[in-house]
C-alpha cells in the first residue's frame, strides 16, 4: 500500500535533483497521480447539477491524457532528429529529462490546484474560469522548461547540440499541445450544460480556427 506514495516522493524528488535517481515508471506514477488530482479541481467548476460530477471525472482523466499523449505524439519524430544529429547514444538521459519535465509539469498544475478551486467558489466567471486555467497552465510549462533545462545541462556539457534540440523539442511539444489541447477539450463544462468527453466537433484544427478568426 505504501507503495504508490514512496513513488510519488522519489519522482517529486527526482524533479528538484536531476543528478537523483529515478526510473521512468515513478515519473510516469507522479504524471499520473499529479495530473489526476489537478483535473479533478480543474473540472470542479460550476457544479450545479448531479451530472455535472461526470464531467469533473472526464477532466481527471483529460489533463495527464494531454501530457502523455501530445509526448507520445512528439517523441518518435525528435528519437529520428536526435539520431539524424548522432545524439542516440544520450537518448535514455533525454527520454528521463523529458519525462522529468512533464512530471514537473503536473504537479506544478496539482499545486495550482487548491487556488484553482478557491477561485472557483470565489464566484468567478465561466469566461473567467478559462483565463485562469490558461494562465495555470502557463505557469506550470514554464516550471517544467526549467526542470528540463536544469537536467539538460549534463546533456549539453556533453554535447553543445543539445541546447539546440531542446529548443525544437520545447516548440514541436508546444505546437502539439495545443491541437491536443483543442482536440481534448472541454477541460470546464460550461454552466448548465451536459458534461461530455469531446465537443461536437473534436477533429477540428485550432490553428485552422484562430486562422479564420483573424482573416475574415
Amino acid at each position: 500500500m505504501l507503495r504508490t506514495p514512496l513513488l510519488i516522493d522519489g519522482a517529486l524528488g527526482a524533479i528538484a535533483i536531476p543528478q537523483r535517481h529515478s526510473t521512468p515508471f515513478s515519473l510516469l506514477v507522479a504524471i499520473l497521480a499529479a495530473g489526476s488530482l489537478a483535473g479533478l479541481c480543474i473540472g470542479a467548476f460550476a457544479l450545479d447539477a448531479p451530472e455535472r460530477l461526470l464531467g469533473v471525472l472526464y477532466t481527471a482523466l483529460k489533463v495527464p491524457l494531454l501530457l502523455l499523449v501530445t509526448a507520445a505524439i512528439t517523441l518518435p519524430g525528435f528519437f529520428v532528429i536526435s539520431t539524424v544529429l548522432r545524439l542516440r547514444e544520450d537518448w535514455p538521459d533525454v527520454l528521463r529529462a523529458i519525462l522529468r519535465g512533464q512530471a514537473a509539469l503536473a504537479c506544478s498544475l496539482a499545486a495550482l490546484a487548491p487556488v484553482t478551486l478557491f477561485v472557483y467558489v470565489s464566484g468567478i466567471s465561466y469566461r473567467g474560469a478559462l483565463i485562469w486555467n490558461v494562465l495555470t497552465f502557463t505557469a506550470s510549462a514554464l516550471v517544467a522548461q526549467v526542470i528540463m533545462r536544469r537536467a539538460y545541462t549534463p546533456l549539453i556539457a556533453r554535447n553543445p547540440l543539445h541546447r539546440r534540440t531542446l529548443v525544437l523539442w520545447t516548440i514541436l511539444y508546444a505546437f502539439v499541445g495545443i491541437q491536443m489541447g483543442w482536440t481534448l477539450r472541454p477541460f470546464i463544462g460550461n454552466p448548465g450544460t451536459f458534461p461530455t468527453f469531446f465537443r461536437d466537433e473534436p477533429f477540428s484544427n485550432a490553428y485552422v480556427v484562430v486562422l479564420r478568426l483573424l482573416v475574415p
